[in-house]
């Protein structure tokens, strides 16, 4: 989830930072417009999307602008209409990439980000180690939640044998309170009871202040702890809970442990994980949709398994491939064999569209494609000097395109924009005499990827070349940490009079000699 505290107006789009938080239950339910519970996604004869699928038209919105799934109501004098016979409202199409569903889960899982990580920040809050805490999320041990009379500790491991000999034992004593638990429900038990030892058993943390309570011991056991190791450990473990407590303003605003087991997974609206008729009637579909499908089928076989009362030794089974099949959707690889699909390809999963050069952060909201700008290869040129950078003729008239067209109408050799375009276009010889005037007052900016320090992206004076590849001089070759052996850089021009100034002041290659770490000199013969 991410939050958006805002400094004026809750409508406006001033705020004063982005807070990433963890979401509950409460918040997954409030971002969805329907549940998903079937895992077709269109109907292969009439192409239209199943209902209650997974391209569900009610939950997600209409596939065309104005239309209901029935065709009852059309055009856009019914906006915002619910029709009565489909229930899908009539409303634009895009709202397919931003209406989100939910799956209600027969049983909680654990999110694989918190346990399945190195560090494991549920086994830090714990206090459980990483192969302790995957026995118990994955149905192969039960961890005593509460030890009643039996001779066992609180957090003890039991096999099934142990357990249920311990079971039978306590019915034969007339003890009520021994307990013990397996799987994700048994470690959302123990976050709830998290607090100082003395107090763990009775202790809950419904108040929000178990937190406050167990980092108040964790401190209290840093100080005098004599081994260093455990102090070790315990500083960890400390770190975890601080994370938490800091989390929010208030205690209500704060992270709760618990919401790092799931009730409910978010489904991500429809247009993201797309499905495309090809050639042939066959389509291709986001790996997604396949990861929904698992999750939801295994969760109907096992909401119909519990009706029927099958053995517990079925349902764990169940059980244990449900927490698998949602580990998968969020993270495919992560813990085991990653799912593979057609052509033995390992399907990609909610993580893989985050992470890395090609995932959202990286590819679309770090690094954009922007006007007034292109690509090259770079050549040397000592022609140059050391503030100047050759720009090819083709690139150059593309980027100062709109200040050629503005100056050919203003000297007076074109009357309209239409035909100051087709001088540009047939390439004239007085395009490039304007052009030459352009430039002489107009620095560009060169950036070098990865741009890891200042003077990655510096301002040149353009020289207008032939061919097709940028030039620059070789002794600024070791601020960009370039070479010739097929490099390549952007170029990107200020438009403001102020983003000018402060290029040719600033980032001006002659002005930025001196590394700016330590002082030497970058350029160097």
């Amino acid at each position: 989830m991410i939050d958006f505290p805002r400094t004026r107006d809750q409508s406006g789009s001033d705020f004063e930072f982005i807070r990433v938080k963890l979401a509950s239950r409460e918040e997954i339910r409030g971002w969805s417009f329907g549940e998903v519970v079937k895992p077709e996604t269109i109907n292969y004869r009439s192409f239209k999307p199943e209902r209650d699928g997974l391209f569900c038209e009610r939950i997600f919105g209409p596939v065309k602008d104005w239309e209901c799934h029935c065709g009852k109501f059309k055009r856009i004098r019914f906006r915002g209409h619910v029709c009565d016979r489909c229930g899908v409202e009539v409303t634009l199409s895009k709202v397919r990439r931003e209406r989100m569903g939910h799956i209600e889960l027969a049983v909680p899982v654990a999110h694989i980000w918190f346990f399945k990580t190195l560090p494991s920040q549920l086994g830090y809050l714990l206090g459980m180690t990483l192969r302790d805490l995957e026995k118990v999320i994955y149905y192969a041990a039960y961890v005593v939640t509460h030890p009643g009379k039996q001779e066992v500790e609180f957090q003890d491991l039991l096999d099934e044998d142990e357990y249920y000999d311990l079971r039978v034992k306590a019915r034969d004593e007339n003890d009520e309170e021994f307990k013990a638990e397996i799987g994700a429900e048994a470690a959302r038990t123990l976050l709830k009871m998290l607090d100082t030892p003395d107090k763990k058993i009775k202790g809950r943390n419904a108040d929000g202040r178990g937190l406050d309570r167990l980092a108040e011991w964790l401190r209290y056991e840093v100080v005098h702890e004599t081994s260093q190791h455990r102090k070790k450990k315990k500083l960890k473990r400390l770190k975890v809970v601080d994370a938490l407590r800091n989390s929010g303003d208030t205690v209500d605003q704060r992270n709760r442990p618990e919401w790092m087991i799931l009730d409910v997974v978010p489904v991500i609206p429809p247009d993201l994980r797309p499905l495309v008729p090809l050639d042939g009637g066959r389509f291709a579909t986001s790996d997604l949709n396949d990861l929904y499908r698992r999750v939801i089928n295994r969760n109907n076989r096992l909401k119909k398994l519990m009706d029927m009362r099958a053995p517990e030794v079925i349902l764990r089974n169940e059980k244990r491939m449900l927490q698998e099949a949602v580990d998968a959707l969020f993270d495919n690889g992560r813990r085991s064999k990653a799912i593979r699909g057609r052509g033995k390809r390992p399907l990609k999963s909610l993580s893989d569209m985050l992470k890395g050069k090609q995932g959202r952060f990286r590819q679309n909201l770090l690094g954009k494609r922007v006007d007034y700008s292109g690509r090259s290869v770079i050549v040397v040129g000592p022609e140059l000097k050391l503030h100047q950078c050759g720009l090819p003729k083709a690139m150059a008239v593309e980027l100062f395109k709109p200040f050629i067209i503005h100056e050919l109408e203003k000297r007076g050799e074109a009357e309209t924009v239409k035909r100051a375009k087709k001088i540009v276009e047939r390439a004239d010889p007085q395009v490039y005499e304007v052009l030459e005037d352009i430039i002489k007052d107009h620095p560009v900016l060169l950036n070098r990827a990865p741009t890891l320090h200042r003077l990655g992206i510096q301002a040149f004076e353009p020289v207008l070349v032939e061919g097709k590849a940028i030039r620059i001089h070789p002794l600024v070759c070791a601020a960009f940490n370039a070479d010739f052996d097929g490099d390549q850089m952007a170029v990107h021009l200020p438009l403001s009079f102020e983003a000018q100034l402060e290029a040719r002041v600033l980032m001006l290659a002659s002005n930025n000699i001196l590394l700016p770490s330590n002082g030497r000199p970058v350029v160097a013969p």
